[in-house]
């Protein structure tokens, strides 16, 4: 009986040592995943949500780390390389979301709205951005954020093996597609807003030449600001469904680069 015990103590501790490989990797990620990693939720709420996602993903990669806890070697290179693809995966669909930020702050300057931050924000951002980045939230929770976010962790195990540090070659290719595809959709919502500042300054500077005397700027500031408000009315709605097709397609295969 003594014998058996000792085999059960062996085997839970080969497999608390294998969950705990899986909780590198999923904290790592909750850390900086968009709604569960945002600095306003509590610490303790996002170690209970990291641990129950690792309770999801475990069954189902068990084979893919439990060879690692055979020896101190290999779990001690585990923790590392765990780590880094969790923050890998949980930075990707961040960026995503920070395309928000970026369409809502190049929105504020073309409309002269960029001095009005967002009371509600823990970072300092413009209003308008802090709304972009609010409805974006709302609406990748309402995707099934949690659910993607279990199959992105237990697929990730075969694009990013457990155990193995990733070539810096195709990290760098893999980051730098997703941050030109960011960048890119981040001008493309904010592209009617630019181009209807370029409008306004540009009449503006005809005006002037025309009528040098008039203050043309305590004239205009209104109403670029007025405009600025109706546009953001009118493309809203418009702009968040463009941003929620990109985000639906990422969550449906992360991996991909060109």
């Amino acid at each position: 009986m003594t014998e058996s015990l000792a085999e059960l103590l062996e085997l839970s501790q080969a497999g608390l040592l294998a969950a705990f490989l899986v909780f590198l990797r999923v904290g790592a990620m909750m850390a900086v995943v968009p709604a569960f990693g945002e600095k306003s939720i509590p610490e303790r709420v996002r170690l209970v949500l990291a641990i129950a996602f690792t309770a999801i993903v475990f069954p189902a990669v068990v084979p893919e780390v439990q060879h690692l806890t055979a020896s101190p070697q290999s779990l001690a290179r585990a923790v590392a390389t765990e780590v880094i693809s969790g923050l890998l995966l949980g930075l990707i669909l961040r960026l995503f979301v920070m395309v928000l930020q970026i369409a809502g702050t190049m929105v504020a300057q073309s409309t002269s709205l960029s001095q009005i931050f967002g009371g509600g924000a823990v970072e300092a951002q413009p209003a308008i951005g802090h709304l972009f980045f609010v409805a974006g939230l709302a609406l990748a929770v309402m995707l099934g954020l949690h659910v993607r976010i279990a199959e992105i962790l237990i697929l990730s195990y075969r694009y990013f093996p457990a155990g193995q540090f990733l070539p810096p070659q195709d990290v760098m290719m893999w980051g730098v597609d997703h941050i030109s595809k960011a960048f890119a959709l981040s001008f493309s919502l904010a592209a009617p807003f630019v181009i209807a500042s370029l409008i306004y300054n540009v009449a503006l500077g005809v005006i002037n030449r025309a009528m040098p005397s008039l203050m043309v700027a305590f004239v205009g500031a209104p109403a670029i600001t007025l405009g600025g408000l109706l546009l953001l009315f009118a493309t809203t709605p418009i702009l968040l469904e463009i941003w929620q097709a990109g985000f639906a397609q990422l969550l449906l295969n992360p991996f991909e680069a060109r």
